[in-house]
C-alpha cells in the first residue's frame, strides 16, 4: 500500500479560560502565556484509500513547517510503502537541521495508516498493550498561591494523583505555590515543578531545599537549569533529596544518554515528536531503562491525534513508568469526532485500528488557519 500524498494542515484551537470548568487560559510560563495553540496536522494518503494522521507543534513559522513536510519529506515518502516506517525515518540526514520534530508527526501518520490497513491498533504494531488505560498528570500554569489552591482542588476532584505546575519567574513564589497546593491537597497530591530552564543552579537548590525542609518532596524538578549542563545536574542530584528530571535535554541526540551515564538525573520527560517518532521514543526508553531513569511523556498542548499517539506509545512501553502530562481537559474543542474522556485522571487506550480515532475533517476546516 503505497503513499500517494502527504499534506500539512495548520489549525488553531482555543484553551478554555480559567473562569470556566477545567479552564487554564491564560496558561502562564516563565517565557510567555498560552490562550490558544497552533497545531500542525499531517495527513498521509495511500493508494488503498486509507488515510493516516499525525500531529506536531512547531516553534517555526507555519509556512516553514509546512514547507519542510510537503517539499522535503513528502517527495521522499510518496511512492513508498506505508509499512517502510523504519527505513523512511532512518534515511534522513540533514547536516544543519534536525529532521526529528518533522519526522515525528509523519511517522505517527504512517503508523495510523498501517494500523488501519492491517485492522490493528497502533499499540499492536509497537509490541502490544501492557495496560488498558493511562494515568495522566494534571497541568497548571503560574498563578498566585491562592489561585493555585483551586487547581489542586480541581485535580483532586477529577481523580488526578499528580499535579505539574510551571515555574521560574520567581523561585520564592514557586515555593509558596507548591506549599499552598500541598496544604490544599492535604498530602494527597504529588507535584512536579517545571521552570523550563528558568532557574540558576543556586535557585534550584534553594527551591528543592525549601520544599524538603517543609516536608514536601516533589515527584521531580523538571529541567530546572539550562540544557547541556550534565555536571550541573549531577551536582543538583547530589545536593538534593528531591528527584531531578530533564525534558528539553531529551530533544537532542545523546543528551539523555550523557545524563544517564553521569548519574545526573532521576527521571526524564520524553516526547515522541522531537524524538523522531514512536519507535524513536521506544529507543529512548531503552536508554533510560539501562541507566535506571524513570520516564514520563511530555505534553505540548496536544489535541486528540497526538493524545491518541501518546496513549498507544505509553500502553506499549512499560518503561514509561510515570504519568504523562496533559491539558486535554482544557481544550475548547478538538478535531477528532469523539473527543477523549478523562475519568479519574485516566484516559482509555483506543482499541480501533490505527490510532483508533476518527478525524472530523469538518472540524479541521473550521479551525484551519491557512
Amino acid at each position: 500500500m503505497d503513499v500517494t500524498d502527504v499534506s500539512a494542515i495548520p489549525v488553531e484551537m482555543g484553551v478554555r479560560p480559567r473562569s470556566e470548568p477545567g479552564g487554564l487560559a491564560p496558561y502562564v510560563t516563565n517565557h510567555g502565556q498560552v490562550e490558544s495553540m497552533e497545531r500542525m496536522l499531517i495527513r498521509v494518503e495511500t493508494a488503498g484509500g486509507v488515510t493516516g494522521w499525525g500531529e506536531i507543534r512547531s516553534s517555526l513559522a507555519i509556512e516553514t513547517t509546512r514547507s519542510v513536510i510537503e517539499n522535503d519529506l513528502a517527495p521522499e515518502l510518496v511512492g513508498r510503502s506505508v509499512a517502510d516506517v523504519e527505513a523512511f525515518t532512518d534515511s534522513f540526514f540533514w547536516e544543519y537541521l534536525d529532521a526529528g520534530p518533522f519526522l515525528g508527526g509523519v511517522e505517527v501518520a504512517m503508523h495510523d495508516a498501517l494500523g488501519k490497513h492491517r485492522g490493528v491498533p497502533v499499540h499492536e504494531l509497537l509490541g502490544g498493550a501492557t495496560r488498558e488505560s493511562v494515568e495522566f498528570a494534571y497541568c497548571a500554569g503560574i498563578e498566585s498561591p491562592e489561585k493555585s489552591r483551586e487547581h489542586a482542588r480541581r485535580a483532586l476532584d477529577r481523580g488526578f494523583s499528580v499535579l505539574k505546575t510551571k515555574a521560574g519567574r520567581d523561585w520564592q513564589e514557586d515555593v509558596e505555590r507548591i506549599l499552598a497546593m500541598d496544604d490544599e491537597a492535604d498530602g494527597e497530591l504529588e507535584f512536579r515543578l517545571d521552570p523550563n530552564q528558568g532557574w540558576t543552579a543556586d535557585e534550584a537548590v534553594r527551591v528543592g531545599a525549601a520544599l524538603e525542609d517543609a516536608g514536601v518532596y516533589c515527584q521531580y524538578l523538571e529541567q530546572p537549569v539550562r540544557i547541556d549542563s550534565v555536571r550541573t545536574y549531577e551536582s543538583l542530584r547530589n545536593r538534593l533529596r528531591t528527584p531531578i528530571a530533564v525534558n528539553e535535554d531529551t530533544y537532542f541526540d545523546r543528551n539523555l544518554f550523557e545524563h544517564g551515564a553521569a548519574g545526573a538525573v532521576d527521571a526524564a520527560v520524553i516526547d515522541h515528536v522531537p524524538a523522531g517518532g514512536l519507535r524513536a521514543a521506544k529507543r529512548q526508553a531503552g536508554v533510560a531503562d539501562d541507566a535506571g531513569i524513570s520516564l514520563a511523556h511530555h505534553n505540548a498542548f496536544d489535541l486528540g491525534i497526538k493524545t491518541a499517539a501518546v496513549l498507544h506509545l505509553v500502553a506499549s512501553e512499560p518503561r514509561i513508568d510515570l504519568p504523562p502530562d496533559t491539558i486535554y481537559y482544557a481544550w475548547e474543542d478538538d478535531v477528532i469526532a469523539e473527543p477523549f474522556s478523562v475519568e479519574d485522571g485516566e484516559i482509555a487506550v483506543p482499541e480501533g485500528p490505527g490510532l483508533g480515532v476518527e478525524v472530523d475533517e469538518g472540524k479541521v476546516e473550521e479551525y484551519r488557519i491557512q
